[in-house]
């Protein structure tokens, strides 16, 4: 059954008799039962907001929001609503609503790969936020294929959504997400950045961690540092390597005499690498990976070959995924920190839904160094740290 906001003049009221209504308890009855308004008695015709809010004596319009899980209900009220409309089998109609408020109650979530456990964290975080305000969440796993992105915020717009938290494709232009907020809808976008847009932007500092953690490296003694992995037309992409370049220059190393592979971002692709990293005449000491999926695809392959990750070749990665820090050696990496990037994504998202006017200048998170044992000195093994 769904919901009708409009009032019935044919709706029985609370005193008509009906033996088929359900009977639910009224403290104000000397027996402390009484009729609800009773059940549409011709079949197809649907229950009202009205038949919950003349049994609890509140107003329809609070019993439509404790529904929709506003915070503006007390919790207590909230639960008698849904219990009620429970046991008469009322079924909200969130579309109905939509038109009456002008909001949808959803929100589109768009990542070029879901299947990273990175991503999986930064959504965990970001869901956490907007389902306390009662926000669904749809979510579009673009692969960078900027059609698809296109295809899922279109749809998005016909389903009149609040807003949209964009992990941008490849492709995707400044004047396109400008469009989005020129037409008044929310748009705030995390993990990439694209430049010239006017909607606000969440993301690490890619420069910075990529630095840092070369220049760990290289304090450790290497000197032939290899990059493997990111996509250069991503601002992630260029900016881890342009942190790593901006190291090795630093140490007096020519950066375009290392080994730099792009565009390698799963575990498969690491695995990949492997044959041509050790075809090499001479094969880096040390490699910087993009992100810990390409890290530790690149240490089962080397392991396989005969080559131990960390002494026989150092091995870093970036983003500190679940299940880095137990792998043998455990994975040095980069800390990028998913559940402040999602949470502070959807906080700022949820300024704009209220009206909010929200800066566009690109807030950075600082990452935070992870050092292990996958890259220690050239020929040294790092024996695995104790939990205290």
């Amino acid at each position: 059954m769904t919901e009708d906001n409009g009032s019935d003049p044919k709706r029985p009221s609370s005193s008509s008799k009906n033996e088929t209504g359900p009977v639910l308890a009224d403290a104000s009855a000397p027996d402390g039962q009484r009729a609800i308004d009773p059940l549409p008695a011709k079949p197809g015709k649907r229950l009202t907001l009205g038949h919950i809010a003349d049994h609890l004596g509140i107003s329809t319009a609070t019993v439509s929001l404790a529904l929709r899980d506003s915070p503006l209900v007390a919790e207590d009220t909230r639960q008698k609503v849904k219990q009620t409309a429970a046991e008469i089998g009322y079924i909200y109609n969130r579309s109905a609503a939509s038109l009456r408020t002008a909001r949808s109650q959803i929100v589109g979530v768009a990542v070029h790969d879901i299947l990273n456990p990175y991503f999986a964290e930064v959504f965990s975080a970001l869901e956490d936020v907007l389902e306390e305000q009662g926000q669904m969440i749809f979510i579009c796993n673009h692969r960078d294929d900027v059609r698809r992105q296109r295809a899922f915020v279109n749809t998005l717009l016909q389903h009149r959504a609040d807003g949209l938290i964009l992990c941008p494709s490849v492709g995707t232009t400044a004047e396109e997400i400008n469009h989005l907020v020129d037409q008044g809808i929310p748009v705030t976008v995390m993990a990439r950045e694209v430049s010239g847009i006017w909607a606000p932007c969440v993301h690490g500092d890619d420069v910075s961690g990529s630095y840092r953690m070369t220049k760990h490296v290289i304090e450790q003694g290497h000197r032939r540092i290899g990059m493997v992995g990111g996509r250069r037309l991503s601002s992630t992409g260029r900016d881890r390597n342009a942190g790593w370049r901006k190291a090795l220059e630093e140490a007096g190393l020519d950066p375009d005499e290392q080994l730099d592979l792009p565009e390698l971002m799963t575990q498969a692709d690491g695995r990949s690498a492997v044959p041509k990293i050790l075809a090499l005449k001479e094969r880096p000491t040390a490699i910087v990976g993009f992100n810990d999926l390409v890290a530790l695809g690149m240490m089962t392959a080397l392991r396989r070959a005969g080559v131990e990750p960390g002494p026989d070749m150092a091995i870093t990665g970036y983003d500190d995924v679940d299940g880095a820090a137990s792998r043998t050696p455990a994975l040095t990496t980069v800390c990028n920190h998913a559940d402040k990037i999602g949470r502070l994504a959807a906080l700022t998202l949820l300024r704009q839904i209220a009206g909010e006017r929200v800066s566009n200048t690109p807030i950075l998170i600082e990452p935070e160094l992870r050092i292990r044992e996958s890259a220690p000195p050239p020929g040294v093994r790092l024996g695995a740290k104790l939990a205290p």
